[in-house]
């Protein structure tokens, strides 16, 4: 078997996260067809109302999952990181109904649909862990969902820094809720569904008001607590801990 990229590896674990993995399904899994390439900030790796014919796994980076009013405004739905499938969600469907951006130069494992297909109907193990995968990425979903449509402009801006220190550090990308925000304010704007010019009042508020602490980009999460109470936010949808997941 060629040399595996470690984030290859890093992908496997989570899927055993999700559902436990013989050893022979670990083998499969680390030698799936893959194609390795470096891409640009701002490439797309999944088109709107394109068919899809790869699954995207980042290996390095950040991407974005987002969708365009008819007007043209952008919906940021989701932050993908580096050991996830940004598109499992596409296996088993004709068209693509977003699209997914990188948000910084990226390394990513293009994987050919018909692989994926394959080796979920040779080993169920695989296939439950991926439907996991994906029902944990719609759980997210949901949850965006109400941070956008119920929340206050103070509590969206709250609750997405405290998923990305959470989310970040599962990924090795933080350490005790100090991280780089991985969006622009214009990017988090479309993310929370506010300007961008509000975005930057609501940070400095909670700046003011010693819950976090910001150097351009790195954020530092001063009061873990008083910033959750902020956010409404309750980490249960992240399904981190893997106690939701049925394992019979």
């Amino acid at each position: 078997m060629p040399e595996i990229h470690p984030t290859f590896e890093k992908m496997v674990r989570r899927l055993e996260s999700r559902s436990p993995l013989a050893e022979g399904e670990r083998e499969a899994l680390l030698g799936l067809q893959q194609s390795i390439r470096k891409v640009a900030a701002g490439a797309h790796l999944v088109r709107d109302g394109e068919p899809p014919e790869q699954c995207a796994l980042l290996l390095s980076g950040f991407a974005y999952r987002y969708k365009i009013t008819g007007d043209g405004a952008r919906q940021i739905v989701s932050l993908h990181i580096a050991g996830e499938f940004v598109d499992l969600q596409n296996s088993f469907l004709s068209i693509s109904d977003h699209s997914v951006q990188t948000l910084t130069a990226a390394e990513v494992a293009f994987v050919p649909l018909q692989a994926i297909r394959d080796i979920t109907f040779a080993y169920p193990a695989i296939a439950r862990a991926m439907w996991i995968d994906t029902l944990v990425d719609a759980s997210i979903f949901r949850e965006w969902v109400v941070n956008v449509g119920r929340r206050d402009s103070r509590a969206r801006v709250a609750h997405i820094l405290c998923e990305f220190s959470l989310r970040l550090e599962e990924g090795g990308l933080a350490r005790e809720h100090r991280y780089e925000l991985p969006m622009t304010q214009e990017q988090l704007a479309d993310a929370v569904g506010l300007t961008s010019v509000h975005v930057n009042r609501v940070l400095r508020q909670l700046g003011e008001e010693g819950l976090i602490s910001r150097d351009r980009r790195s954020i530092t999460i001063q009061d873990w607590q008083r910033l959750r109470d902020a956010g409404d936010f309750n980490e249960r949808y992240l399904h981190h801990d893997g106690e939701a997941i049925v394992r019979s």
